[in-house]
């Protein structure tokens, strides 16, 4: 009886250890930091944008909006040409949100180097956005859309 039992304790254990592992990562979305006179939303020190989750700002389904990107590095990083594209939580192919040859660029509110753009997100959820400078990942933020009210 004692045997049984352990066999099937050994079982369910098992079995719970293979789906907890095969759930894929919860997405976060990013921190919100301050620089300069703004707050902003990605990786502090390193790469975000102007957001600070207030109802105007807010991102919602198709809503196209304007949000200047920021970036801190080396100026043989940053000088290059860059593209952001975004993936949302449930997969699919990823979009480009924007692209940069690299010209249009200062250094803006703290950060080396600064951007603006329109974007615009296609669905509610969570959207991981990759920042690449010559097809290098360079940083990543994490934003939800919210349900069209």
């Amino acid at each position: 009886m004692l045997k049984k039992s352990l066999i099937i304790i050994f079982i369910l254990f098992t079995i719970i250890t293979i789906i907890g592992c095969n759930k894929k990562d919860a997405w976060k979305e990013s921190s919100l930091f301050e620089s300069g006179n703004y707050t902003m939303i990605g990786e502090k020190g390193k790469l975000g944008f102007i957001y600070d989750d207030s109802e105007v700002v807010k991102f919602y389904p198709d809503k196209t909006q304007k949000y200047m990107w920021h970036f801190w590095g080396s100026k043989e990083e940053l000088e290059r040409p860059l593209k952001v594209l975004a993936t949302h939580e449930n997969g699919g192919d990823p979009i480009v949100l924007f692209g940069s040859d690299g010209t249009n660029i200062s250094p803006n509110n703290g950060a080396d180097m600064s951007t603006p753009t329109h974007m615009s997100l296609p669905e509610s959820g969570m959207w991981k956005m990759d920042a690449f400078f010559d097809d290098n990942l360079f940083g990543t933020v994490y934003v939800k859309v919210h349900e069209k009210k």
